[in-house]
């Protein structure tokens, strides 16, 4: 295996769980990351060697976690972290970052969150499984979407079963029926000019009581969530259809085009002609 695998997933059709990046890397002595603040969530399956992981807690003091093979560590939107490898033994490591309507409450009952982000497996089996989950999906990278988001989930069940800390998930069923409610109003009006404010009618609640239970649920903010689903019809689009920019650019409710097309490159990168001219589907002659 080379000592780096770096893969980008760019589908973002999966609303339960989502997938955004994923690899392997043998690392150098005191090969860093960070600081950094994530937009979504990061796990690392450490196969041999050791590093150290600087996380801030809530009360933004930083704590330090060193780590080991056979063990992991998880890194939460929005808090800041470094982690580094170890100069005499640096670790080797699979990764994958991931997002989704399910994702909180997978790793709630994993029992892994920011204030405990180590992963240590209840047994030898129960880490092995986790490693040979995360190394199938970082060396299968060209996969069909279907093939990798699948994998995502076994790497999931592999964590939440394995984990020495896992408990049930306690509470939480009224955020998550206003969340889905949300939701569905944003896949059936995404084309119109709604706000974060028409969603919390929608769902009669207060605006930041509303935006709080979004965020705590799904790990990102409506209007966050909102944007990224806009963008993900728009490369739909781009990639299946013929139809101008401009016009996508309304359908998913951006009547300005210069606002879509920097809306659509935050998210993917690039230029709205450029993805399609890196992804369009081409449609075979009868």
């Amino acid at each position: 295996m080379p000592d780096l695998l770096f893969h980008v997933f760019s589908d973002e059709r999966f609303m339960d769980l989502t997938l955004f990046q994923f690899g392997y890397e043998k690392c150098r002595p005191l090969h860093s990351y960070g600081p950094f603040i994530r937009n979504n969530y990061l796990f690392h399956y450490v196969i041999s060697g050791h590093g150290t992981l600087l996380t801030d807690d809530t009360h933004n003091h930083s704590i330090e976690y060193q780590i080991g093979p056979g063990s992991g560590f998880l890194i939460e939107p929005g808090r800041i972290n470094t982690y580094y490898a170890d100069r005499e033994e640096p670790w080797e490591y699979a990764w994958v970052e991931f997002g989704g309507l399910r994702a909180k409450e997978i790793l709630e009952s994993s029992g892994l969150s920011s204030e405990e982000p180590v992963f240590t497996p209840g047994s030898p089996e129960d880490s092995e499984c986790v490693k040979k989950e995360l190394l199938y999906l970082a060396s299968h990278g060209n996969e069909s979407s279907l093939h990798l988001i699948g994998h995502l989930y076994l790497i999931l069940d592999a964590i939440q079963r394995g984990s020495s800390r896992k408990r049930p998930v306690q509470g939480g069923s009224l955020s998550k029926f206003y969340t889905k409610e949300a939701v569905t109003f944003i896949e059936q009006n995404y084309a119109f000019p709604i706000t974060v404010e028409d969603m919390a009618s929608r769902c009669k609640l207060d605006r930041s009581y509303f935006g709080k239970i979004f965020k705590e649920t799904i790990g990102q903010s409506p209007q966050e969530f909102l944007i990224r689903y806009r963008m993900s019809k728009a490369a739909e689009l781009l990639k299946l259809t013929d139809l101008p920019v401009g016009e996508i650019s309304i359908r998913v409710g951006y009547p300005n085009q210069l606002h879509f097309s920097r809306a659509f490159k935050k998210v993917f990168h690039e230029s709205p002609r450029t993805y399609r001219q890196n992804n369009k589907i081409l449609k075979e002659n009868p």
